[in-house]
This record gives C-alpha cells, sequence and structure tokens, in this order.
C-alpha cells in the first residue's frame, strides 16, 4: 500500500525524531562527561590538553601516565559498567513484568557478591597488593566471574520460579528479593566471620562498588560480555515488545515465553556477575535508568535498550566523576553516591506516578 508522504509518516518520523533525538544527546553527553571526568581529580589536566593525548599526541610522561593508566580505566569501568547494569535491570523489569526489577532489588548483586566472597574465602583468587587500581586485586578474575555467575544463575531460576506462580504480583517479588538479598548478605558475613585478614579485606572490598579498582584485561573482558549481551538484548527487542502485552498475548503472536524469560535473566545475571565480581555491589543504577527512560521515551525496546544503555553509563559516569571530587583528596565509594542520589529520584518517580 502506497502511503502519501505528508500522512502517517509524518507522525511516524515525530514520533521516531523524539527518540533518536534523547539518544543522541544521551551520547554527546556520554563523550563530554568523558572527557570531563579524566581532566578531574586531585591532579587537574587542561581540557584541551586530555583531548589531544586521547588522540594520540604524547604532552608529558606525568600526564600519559595519569590519563591511560589510571583515569582512562576508571572512566571506561564506569561507562561499561553503568551501561551493564542499567541494560541488565531493564530486561529484567521487562521478562519478568516487574516494574520493580532489577540486579540489586532481586537479591542477584548480592548473589554475585556471595559468589565473588565464596571465590576469595574457599579458591584464594583474591589478594593483597599495592597496586594503581587499589589494594585488593583478583589473581583470577576467570574463576571469580564463574563462581559469581552460579550464584546468579541460580537466583534468577529461582526469581523465574516465582514469577511463574499464578498471581505472583510486583510485591511479592520484591519480597522475594529481599528474601534472598538477606540470605546472602547473611552467607557474606558467614564467610567473613572465618576469613583472614586478606579474605576479609577483599571481601569488605567488594561491599563497596568502586570503578577504579578495574585495570585493562577486567575492562577489555567486561566490555566484551556487555558487547555480546546488548546484541542478544537487541535481538530480542521484538520479544520484549510481546512480553510487555502479557504472556497471552506474546504466545499469540508466536513468542516462546518462558524461554526468552529464562535466557533473558541468565544473560542478564551474567553482566551483572561480571560486573559485581569486578566493580563490586552499585545498587539502583539497574533500578532507576530503566524508568527515566521510559518516562521520556516510551517502553519501546527499539529504543528502550539502547537509551538505557547510554542513560546508565552517564549516570554512573557522572557519579564516578563527583564522588571522586567531592571530598577531595578523599575518594568516596561510587556505589555511596548512586544510593544517595538514586534512592531519591527513585521515590520521586513512585510518587509522581502514583499523582498520575
Amino acid at each position: 500500500m502506497h502511503l502519501q508522504s505528508g500522512h502517517i509518516p509524518e507522525e511516524y518520523r515525530r514520533y521516531i525524531g523524539r527518540k533518536t533525538a534523547f539518544i543522541s544527546t544521551a551520547g554527546i553527553l556520554l563523550v563530554v562527561l568523558i572527557v570531563v571526568s579524566i581532566a578531574v581529580g586531585a591532579a587537574t589536566l587542561p581540557l584541551a590538553d586530555v583531548g589531544r593525548t586521547l588522540m594520540g599526541a604524547s604532552l608529558s610522561p606525568q600526564m600519559d601516565a595519569i590519563i591511560w593508566r589510571i583515569r582512562l580505566p576508571q572512566a571506561l569501568a564506569a561507562v561499561i559498567g553503568g551501561a551493564a547494569l542499567a541494560m541488565a535491570g531493564a530486561v529484567m523489569q521487562s521478562v519478568l513484568r516487574n516494574p520493580l526489577g532489577s540486579p540489586f532489588t532481586l537479591g542477584i548483586s548480592h548473589a554475585a557478591a556471595f559468589g565473588a566472597a565464596l571465590s576469595v574465602m574457599l579458591l584464594g583468587t583474591g589478594t593483597m597488593s599495592s597496586t594503581i587500581v587499589g589494594a585488593i586485586t583478583l589473581s583470577n578474575p576467570y574463576l571469580t566471574t564463574a563462581s559469581a555467575f552460579i550464584c546468579c544463575a541460580l537466583t534468577a531460576w529461582v526469581i523465574v520460579g516465582i514469577s511463574r506462580i499464578r498471581g505472583a504480583t510486583p510485591e511479592i517479588m520484591v519480597l522475594a528479593g529481599v528474601a534472598l538479598s538477606a540470605l546472602f548478605s547473611a552467607g557474606i558475613m558467614f564467610l567473613q566471620f572465618f576469613a583472614d585478614d586478606v579474605q576479609l579485606a577483599a571481601m569488605v572490598f567488594w561491599t563497596f562498588g568502586d570503578a577504579a579498582r578495574a585495570s585493562w584485561p577486567e575492562i577489555v573482558i567486561l566490555a566484551l560480555i556487555t558487547l555480546a549481551a546488548a546484541v542478544f538484548f537487541f535481538l530480542k527487542r521484538w520479544d520484549y515488545n510481546a512480553v510487555d502485552g502479557g504472556d497471552e498475548t506474546a504466545k499469540g503472536l508466536g513468542v516462546k515465553v518462558e524461554r526468552v524469560r529464562m535466557h533473558g535473566m541468565l544473560v542478564a545475571s551474567l553482566v551483572t556477575a561480571v560486573t559485581v565480581a569486578f566493580l563490586g555491589v552499585i545498587g539502583f543504577v539497574g533500578l532507576v535508568c530503566p524508568h527515566i527512560v521510559r518516562r521520556v521515551i516510551g517502553g519501546d525496546h527499539r529504543f528502550l535498550l539502547p537509551a538505557t544503555l547510554l542513560t546508565g553509563s552517564v549516570l554512573l559516569l557522572a557519579s564516578d566523576t563527583i564522588a571522586r571530587i567531592v571530598l577531595a583528596p578523599n575518594v568516596l565509594p561510587v556505589s555511596v553516591l548512586t544510593a544517595f542520589t538514586g534512592a531519591p529520584v527513585f521515590i520521586y518517580l513512585i510518587l509522581k506516578g502514583y499523582r498520575r
């Protein structure tokens, strides 16, 4: 059927234009924030010099060391970690049809932290050292991530099982997440009670989410897994749109709902496990970002997923930058700032939605 250029296509172009404008703005803001994040800190660097160094110029050995060995890895870790957590939260909220779903509220982040602590305690994957990226390093990041993922996958399986129970409301699932979080927190405390000084320091270290602890090898691993997850989620965007309309509607459209739900939860759990293993527990990013994006551009996953990914990167990078300078020369863990800012923002979103 031939459509006149001034009819429905014009409305559709406006519909698409608002969403693409938001995504483009978030992308530009992210690039600006990366440069600003590299420039500010204990030693402030001129923005022009930062730009030239990133383009390949070598202005001084000291500046090269600050940018390439300290600040750029931290900024990229925040960008990738924020994208991973926000994207995982958006998918969890969709496949579970639960607006309160996120790695943090459903206990999956705590499960990953328990898996990492278990790896440190029993497998000795956490070691004490004095490096640029922190006092605690992972001697075997692959084993730590595998341990964290196993715990995440088990938790995701429990959450999916609860979601299949007839009459399982979002409130019930959040309460289940609270129970699972308490269970894994108790498990971490149990391990801490029997840990030696180095093991205890490593476990406590992971409870403070911090982008500064990731070095280049961890960033590469996190980036590859996050990219693979993003591609997988985007390929499933139409399935998530169908599931948002209800299980029966999705099944009527030929979507294998249970398979989509389980695969989505497992992939979201994987990126959460890797993020927690390398950066620690960072709350509210996966919960707040999808809600912010939905209120601005709607719930179409063709645009929701890339917009949420960029919003998560912007939020975590901005929080990491502020945490670095707000109490300078002391540096706050970014998880402290995301909790302080994320909780009021989420309460505001809840109240605003309730008034509507």
